[in-house]
């Protein structure tokens, strides 16, 4: 009996050791309920705040009332405290600006969710630079050097060799003799891997239209094939055509996006303005590879 009776005891203590070691683990997580609780009562109040803030200069129907009335507004008016309430209200409350640009990062991140569940555009790419995740499927080549470089559209298909950095600092260019061929800067991506692949070409030369005379006259969903040195073809999709000031060229748009395989050919556009920079503007087309295949 008395056996029975240390062995209902030492259970008992494992049972009391197990429940105050389950409460510990708990004490966090509630701690963090109750945390999230307040903020977001926090947040409904401030909401509330904000709601009331923006409706304080709209009246009853058909009557237009100023700011400095706003605690006077309502279908039985306010008086004396509740004015003051009702001004502080106002006061501290964030406004309309606040709820506003709230709201609109919320249909922007919803719009963006529908966007990656359906496959469908519901927002302009420029509006939302940097926010649209790249598409679900695109493939990813391994590194092999351009050797050709051709689209229909504008009649292009043209020989590419390297080129490196000219004595300025920025991307070299074909020479002159060789203006009927491209050039791939050979310090970035090669077309297909993960990256901006830079190709550029002379628009014209004393002679005459060069290899990206025809360049500006692309348009987006127009196709761009790149061969490549693997005996493989890199087949880009023009996203847009733009022309850049040559002193406003957005460096961190022509070669930051890492997102995705992508293509950029530039060349030389606008008016001629002589000497050492020649044309004013740079012409930059974006593509974004789609599909590869082999010859």
């Amino acid at each position: 009996m008395a056996r029975r009776t240390r062995a209902d005891a030492t259970t008992r203590l494992e049972r009391a050791r197990r429940d105050r070691a389950r409460r510990t683990r708990r004490r966090p997580v509630r701690a963090a309920a109750r945390l999230v609780a307040r903020g977001c009562g926090r947040f409904a109040r401030v909401a509330r705040q904000a709601i009331s803030a923006s409706v304080t200069t709209v009246g009853p129907p058909g009557r237009a009332v100023t700011p400095g009335r706003a605690a006077h507004v309502g279908a039985a008016g306010r008086s004396g405290t509740a004015a003051r309430r009702w001004q502080r209200v106002v006061r501290q409350g964030p406004g309309f600006p606040v709820l506003f640009v709230a709201t609109l990062m919320v249909l922007i991140v919803a719009m963006l969710g529908v966007e990656q569940v359906t496959g469908h555009s519901l927002l302009p790419d420029r509006f939302i630079a940097g926010l649209r995740p790249p598409p679900k499927k695109f493939p990813v080549l391994p590194a092999s050097r351009p050797v050709g470089i051709a689209s229909a559209p504008i009649g292009l298909d043209a020989p590419v060799h390297d080129v490196g950095i000219a004595a300025d600092g920025s991307i070299g260019v074909p020479d002159a003799d060789r203006a009927q061929e491209a050039g791939w800067y050979d310090q970035g991506p090669t077309p297909g891997q993960y990256g901006p692949a830079v190709i550029v070409g002379h628009v014209d030369t004393r002679t005459g239209p060069a290899v990206f005379h025809e360049l500006k006259e692309l348009r987006s969903g127009d196709r761009v094939e790149v061969r490549r040195a693997d005996h493989s073809v890199a087949i880009f999709e023009v996203d847009e055509v733009r022309r850049y000031a040559k002193a406003r060229l957005p460096v961190d748009e022509v070669y930051g996006d890492f997102s995705r395989p992508g293509l950029r050919l530039i060349t030389c556009g606008g008016a001629w303005v002589g000497g050492e920079t020649g044309y004013a503007d740079n012409v930059v087309v974006y593509a974004s590879l789609v599909k590869a295949r082999t010859t």
